[in-house]
This record gives structure tokens, sequence and C-alpha cells, in this order.
């Protein structure tokens, strides 16, 4: 507990500042994030008996998240030039004798959509009219989601959610994680209402909307390491596991929050 509290601390000393300023204090932070993310996502995947193009995914993750965040009219371009070249490698892999080539270029491509594309909305998100708070408002309903689901479910779960997928969450925790997702929209939404355009009302449905779909983000990385028969992305994060582990949520709460904002509160 006691490291796990000191990683949080350093996280936060660094996060927190680098959210409040934006800028390219924030894209820098982000960017490390998703980078990182997406090689311990390799690793994974080579766990599992994959073989993804791992220069190419990391590395293409991370200019599909820079040309996303600082250049949006080249996205689409960088997007089909990066699936058309991984298309390119996995078949000469192919050709060389490794017959799960295919697997091995869907792998490819999830990893780039997965951490660049949708990675990119941590920015995107913050960058709206109002992001600063939007974003204050968002993935706070998430962490509180998440820690909700875990002291319910420690303490009164008794039903598995997805006993193949994450043995000791249950649903008495993901109802629980609901009900705090709400209260903390709603408390964030009171806090920040000088600042954006919400009420109450709006701040619950967002808390609502995070807390009920962004388990699901949880879930899938549950998945990846199932297959891998790994417990933690790596062990970069001290007490915590990986920043897969870590921004696993975040990823589905940033998508789902920038479009939220942008067709209904902005």
């Amino acid at each position: 507990m006691l490291t796990r509290t000191l990683t949080a601390f350093v996280l936060a000393v660094i996060g927190v500042p680098a959210v409040i300023y934006g800028g390219i204090f924030f894209w820098l932070f982000m960017a490390t994030f998703v980078t990182i993310a997406a090689w311990e996502y390799t690793k994974l995947m080579r766990g599992a008996n994959f073989e993804p193009q791992v220069v190419l995914t990391i590395v293409g993750v991370l200019g599909l998240f820079t040309v996303r965040t600082r250049y949006p009219e080249y996205s689409e371009a960088a997007l089909t030039g990066l699936v058309l070249l991984a298309m390119g490698l996995h078949l000469l892999a192919f050709e060389r004798g490794r017959d799960q080539a295919a697997g091995d270029f869907a792998i490819t491509v999830t990893g780039l959509v997965y951490m660049g594309w949708i990675g990119s909305y941590l920015v995107k998100l913050r960058e709206l009219p109002g992001g600063l708070f939007w974003f204050l408002l968002v993935l706070p309903s998430v962490w509180f989601a998440d820690s909700g689901a875990y002291l319910v479910g420690k303490n009164i779960g008794k039903h598995k959610l997805a006993p193949r997928l994450s043995p000791k969450k249950t649903w008495e925790g993901y109802f629980g994680g609901i009900l705090f997702g709400v209260l903390a929209g709603m408390l964030f939404a009171w806090l920040w209402r000088n600042n954006i355009s919400v009420t109450l009302l709006n701040g619950a449905v967002i808390g609502f909307f995070m807390a009920t779909l962004t388990t699901l983000g949880d879930l899938g990385e549950s998945m990846i390491k199932r297959q891998a028969g790994m417990k933690d992305s790596s062990h970069i994060l001290p007490g915590h596991g990986g920043i897969f582990d870590r921004i696993d949520t975040w990823l589905w709460g940033s998508a789902l929050g920038y479009y939220l904002i942008s067709w209904f509160f902005l």
C-alpha cells in the first residue's frame, strides 16, 4: 500500500500541473503515456504468441497521436499509410515463414488504432472549449467510479461480473461504481459551474455514462492480459503495474466524454 501511495503521489505531482497548465507540457505527458502503453501492448501480445510489428506499433502510435492532436487535417492519411505499411511488413513475414502473419497484422493495426487514434482523445478532450474543466469532470468521474467499484465489491460483492475476464469484479461493485460515478459527476459539475455551462443533471449524466461504459476498457485490457497469461502490462509503476493498466479506462472515458460533450453540451 505504501508503494502504491508513493507512486500515485509522484504521478499526481507530475500529472496535475500538466493537466492544469495544458499546452505542450500536457501533450508530452499524454504522448509518453500512450507510447509506453503501446510498448506494453506489443509485449503482452508477444506473450500470447503473436508477433506484431513492435517498432511500427510504437513509433506509429506516437506518430498517429501527434498527427491527430497537432495536424488533424492529415490524420486520415496517416492512419491509411500506417495500415498499408503494416500489411506490407506482415506480408513479408508470411513469405519468410510466419504462418500466423494475418493475425499478427490485425494485432498491429489494433494497437495503432487503440493507442494512437483513441489515445489522442485524451488531448482532444482537454482542447475543447473550457477543456480543462470538462477534462476535470470526465476523468475524475472515471476514477471515482473505479474506486467505488473496488470499495463496494471488496466489502459486499458476491455475484461475479465477468468470471473469466476479471474474477474479482462483481455486479455489486459495478453498480456501486455507477453510484460513485454519478455522485462524482454531480460534484465536479457543481465545482466548475462558473467555468463551463454545466448543471448538476448534466454532471450526473456524464458520470453515469463514464461509470457504465468505461468498465469495458478495464475488461478489455484484462482480456488481453488473460490471453497473454500476465497479471500486469508491465512493472513500470511500482505497486500499480504498467501504464496500460492505468489508462485502460481513461481511453474509453476520454473518447466517450469528447463526443458526449461535443454533441450535447457545447
